[in-house]
């Protein structure tokens, strides 16, 4: 029974987005609201609906909730709103370790030293 609930929630909601999102774009240039990069024929997927105070349920049919953004700066507005990046749930990026060695150590010194003479190794 949980899941039937739980699909039928899913279904609901992904209803409702198709529904804002298709008004949105309706209603909007396919411009993103934060870059400013245009869209149009299959890149239009590209643009996401962003609530502006994050209630999903907020959907005003004049869209003044909404804004169209890019997947890139919509992610970016999320992460914004975190105090610390680091609080993100996400992956944690991979640390490279820092290079230790250093190529031009002691070439400073060794460019004034006059240069060995052919002479001296015979």
């Amino acid at each position: 029974m949980d899941h039937d609930r739980l699909e039928a929630f899913r279904r609901e909601q992904e209803r409702r987005q198709r529904s804002y999102r298709e008004r949105a774009l309706k209603l909007f240039p396919w411009v993103c609201a934060r870059c400013g990069r245009e869209f149009d024929g299959p890149r239009v997927r590209e643009l996401t609906v962003h609530h502006k105070d994050h209630d999903h349920q907020n959907n005003p049919p004049d869209g003044s909730n909404w804004e169209l953004l890019c997947l890139y700066c919509h992610e970016q507005e999320h992460l914004r709103g975190l105090a610390d990046p680091a609080d993100h749930q996400g992956p944690a990026e991979p640390t490279m370790p820092s290079a230790t060695h250093q190529p031009f150590a002691g070439l400073a010194e060794r460019l004034r030293q006059p240069p060995a003479s052919d002479s001296d190794e015979g």
